[in-house]
């Protein structure tokens, strides 16, 4: 043990000879390290400077001496942020919320192109030290492991968003910051925003590369629409077009979590979301079709603050349908009405299904152009499935390793935003109890949509199959098909689930298409 020790302490001496000439020094680096443990950031009171942009005294610019002629304001302005040195920038950075006046210090961080990123507040829910939040995230994590897991909850993608979440929470590891730029040179915009030039870039987590490379540019989303379209059969669909009614009465839901989340903002105030509105709830909204890449598109196009959880609850929804769908079911409907017989589907010539993805692609460009991104990955993959052995192994890439690697990346992404600042709020609960409801309605308007169906028309449908209007696919097909045989062994509907199944994937594609045109 004596030996040990000596080696130790001779190592360090060597080290610190080396470093610096003063092994004293190496030797209080040493003794510092301890700051730097995981025990130490789960007892930090406040979110880093770099977020919240408070830096202390030492860490910010000069301070203005406003009794002299200011000059440069570059001069008061360095890595972690700049002075406010004339009411003209103070009036230029004022908005209606968070006025701003001269002589205020206004910190963030310059990212790796040298654009300026203002700090903004953190709020643990119940005022909770930042490590205490951080602390609290740990085991909810855990949890969505183990619904993963244990239980089988659309493992697939909960599993990588709990891990996510996990590093996203471990204290001082690093993996979601941001990449920053320092000294370089440092100027200031018309609009009184500083930028900066010629700096080094100190590269960020690799989460944030995730992040950034795939939901920032909504790219993984699209690359998940295909596999989703080289997966999917729309022979039920196009065997029988009107399914695709209880598809679009499926969405309801979106609708509904919309003006919930309006009137949210409107009875807790407009930043209670902290952003936009009307963006918000738009993105909300999505929860309701129970459409998980769909959310994410949006969300990151319109709300990025808001991905963790609206990511999160539209993905456990998913997951929860076999639990959450049959009592909805049975209570909107009649013993009679759940043993209803559907006849077999004709059978659909493969020209029709080439055919198909091609004229829902043109009918979306032309009605509606925002929604192409989504539609068109979708019916590409589903016209590489159905083309044939021509193209055989671009579908098998596309239903396989593209998404299973892609599943990946975007899981942790999403998890990344599982950081307690933005999901221990008032705001992430009031979208999680949205979303639940969404679904809710959305499963219940479907049902009641074929049962109205059923008052027009000579060949009755099963009211069941309306409940798979939302976008679960083939989750709620299947529990569909499960109450109805349930109710009668024999009275197999998992083909006529289908249809309005897949509908609801373009139906909630193209709500999202409508809402991000409106917000954008």
């Amino acid at each position: 043990m004596k030996k040990f020790l000596v080696a130790v302490l001779g190592l360090v001496f060597a080290l610190g000879v080396q470093a610096d000439g003063d092994w004293r020094t190496t030797l209080g680096k040493v003794k510092d390290l301890s700051g730097d443990t995981g025990i130490a950031g789960f007892a930090r009171k406040a979110a880093p400077a770099y977020i919240t942009g408070d830096f202390e005294e030492k860490d910010r610019a000069p301070k203005p001496d406003f009794t002299k002629p200011i000059g440069d304001p570059a001069q008061y302005a360095n890595k972690n942020g700049f002075w406010v040195t004339s009411d003209a920038q103070a009036k230029k950075l004022s908005t209606d919320k968070h006025p701003v006046k001269k002589g205020d210090w206004i910190g963030g961080y310059f990212d790796d192109v040298g654009a300026f990123v203002k700090g903004h507040e953190v709020k643990v829910l119940g005022g909770l030290p930042y490590g205490i939040g951080q602390l609290i995230m740990i085991p909810l994590c855990l949890v969505m492991l183990y619904l993963a897991i244990v239980k089988g909850f659309e493992p697939l993608l909960l599993l990588p968003i709990g891990f996510g979440g996990l590093l996203a929470n471990c204290p001082l590891a690093g993996v979601t910051a941001p990449a920053m730029m320092h000294d370089g040179v440092i100027s200031f915009l018309a609009s009184g925003i500083p930028v900066m030039q010629g700096g080094v870039v100190e590269p960020g987590g690799f989460l944030y590369y995730f992040f950034r490379f795939g939901i920032d540019t909504g790219v993984f989303p699209i690359m998940i629409f295909m596999g989703v379209g080289a997966m999917t059969d729309f022979g039920p669909l196009i065997a029988n077009p009107k399914m695709a009614l209880l598809g679009g009465a499926a969405q309801f839901g979106i609708f509904f979590a919309l003006f919930g989340a309006l009137g949210l903002a409107a009875m807790f105030g407009a930043d209670f979301f902290g952003c936009d509105p009307l963006k918000a709830a738009a993105s909300i909204g999505i929860i309701g079709g129970a459409d998980g890449p769909t959310a994410i598109w949006l969300t990151s196009r319109l709300a990025p603050d808001l991905l963790g959880a609206i990511a999160v609850a539209a993905y456990s929804y998913m997951a929860l349908v076999p639990i959450i769908q049959p009592p909805i079911m049975k209570a909107l409907t009649t013993k009679a009405e759940r043993a209803i017989t559907m006849p077999p589907l004709r059978e659909v010539k493969k020209i029709e299904k080439i055919c198909f993805p091609l004229i829902v692609l043109l009918l979306c460009a032309v009605l509606l152009p925002s929604a192409v991104p989504l539609i068109g990955a979708l019916m590409l993959g589903n016209l590489a499935k159905e083309a044939g052995p021509s193209v055989a192994r671009i579908s098998d890439t596309m239903s396989n390793a593209l998404i299973n690697i892609v599943t990946i990346m975007l899981g942790l992404s999403v998890g990344s935003k599982l950081a307690c600042e933005k999901f221990l709020s008032a705001t992430t609960l009031g979208i999680l109890a949205l979303g639940l409801l969404a679904f809710c309605v959305g499963t219940a308007a479907g049902v009641l949509m074929a049962k109205l169906m059923n008052l027009f028309s000579k060949e009755k449908v099963n009211p069941l199959i309306g409940s798979a209007g939302v976008s679960a696919v083939p989750m709620a097909a299947r529990v569909s098909n499960k109450v109805s045989l349930s109710e009668n062994p024999g009275n197999f509907i998992l083909m006529q689930a289908m249809g309005p199944n897949v509908s609801g994937v373009i139906g909630s594609a193209v709500v999202a298409g409508v809402l991000y045109t409106l917000c954008r």
